[in-house]
């Protein structure tokens, strides 16, 4: 199955062009059930994906840890907010704290989540293809279809439905 994770990547990295075209029609578009769909399409794809077969998100993607995340994981690792801080997060570009390194210092061997019942907010919401107002998602929808498998399956479900 992982082999299969990879050869969607694959395909949605070639085909990156074609859909940042195909999201700048969404975005004209702004079809009034796209939120719908995409709810529809999420937990239809979901269903099917095996996230711990995968873990591409936690390998390479560096959530943004806020204060409240660092409150919650520093509790959960036993260590004073600001130790925690230090050991595991830095600063990046845009002044958000993101982790030091990836893959992600709580993922384990089996792709679990050490922290998983307290993970950082990015963590628990991504790929974010769940939520309301889909459209103004688009972007980082499409830097999504580079990580996520299942990102790849939804995006091919909304190109059917609006063809």
């Amino acid at each position: 199955m992982l082999e299969a994770y990879r050869l969607k990547l694959e395909q949605a990295k070639k085909m990156l062009p074609e859909n940042r075209k195909f999201f700048a029609r969404i975005k004209k578009l702004a079809p009034n059930d796209l939120d719908e769909v995409v709810k529809e399409l999420h937990e239809r794809v979901f269903a099917e994906i095996d996230c711990l077969q995968c873990a591409a998100c936690c390998k390479g993607l560096g959530p943004r840890v806020t204060d409240r995340d660092i409150q919650q994981l520093s509790a959960t690792v036993r260590l004073k907010p600001s130790n925690f801080t230090q050991k595991y997060l830095k600063v990046d570009e845009d002044g958000d704290y993101v982790f030091v390194s990836m893959p992600c210092p709580f993922l384990q061997a089996d792709n679990y989540c050490n922290v998983y019942q307290n993970r950082p907010k990015a963590c628990a919401g991504y790929p974010h293809t769940d939520r309301r107002r889909f459209i103004q998602l688009l972007d980082i929808t499409l830097k999504n279809l580079l990580v996520c498998p299942a990102v790849c399956d939804i995006v091919e479900g909304l190109k059917k439905r609006y063809k």
